[in-house]
């Protein structure tokens, strides 16, 4: 059983790493490319690999979530940012939690951010928020590249962290 000084410094340790993994993601925004109606962001992708492995699902969802909308409010970023982005590391950090392989956190965040995130982004967000209508092929298919250069570049990241000893087992 944890004490309340643990879990209070366990819980100041996850929003300081929630907040410089939004800031992150924040800083690297300039990279998104416009394709279509989506801005793609490989830079999101790197960043949700990151806090799958070192910040769980639930708060690398939150961070997810800040830079989305920051991304929105700064005019570089569009509404397929959220789903693209927050299903990806909750599918990511899952993964990860129960299978503790980078390189699954990293599948599950091409699986999330590229096939459910996209299908979401292209049935829900689009129609309803864009009013636009999308294909989902076509949306897997502006998504998935994106996905895989962030994702990959994450892992190799996540790999020289967890090799470093830092790591995800004291922030789960």
């Amino acid at each position: 059983m944890q004490t309340q000084t643990t879990l209070a410094r366990t819980s100041t340790r996850q929003i300081a790493y929630t907040l410089l993994l939004s800031a992150l993601g924040l800083a690297l925004a300039p990279l998104s490319l416009p394709l279509g109606i989506a801005k793609v962001f490989p830079g999101q992708h790197f960043v949700n690999v990151l806090a799958a492995v070192l910040i769980g699902p639930w708060w690398g969802m939150a961070a997810a979530f800040v830079t989305s909308l920051a991304r929105n409010l700064l005019g570089i970023g569009t509404p397929l940012a959220f789903p693209g982005s927050m299903i990806g590391v909750v599918i990511a950090g899952l993964v990860f939690r129960y299978a503790r392989r980078p390189w699954l956190a990293a599948l599950g965040e091409v699986v999330g951010s590229g096939v459910l995130g996209a299908t979401v982004a292209a049935l829900l967000i689009a129609p309803l928020m864009l009013h636009k209508t999308a294909s989902v092929l076509v949306m897997i298919g502006l998504f998935l590249p994106s996905v895989l250069i962030g994702a990959s570049l994450g892992l190799v990241v996540v790999q020289a962290v967890l090799q470093a000893g830092w790591g995800g087992d004291e922030l789960d």
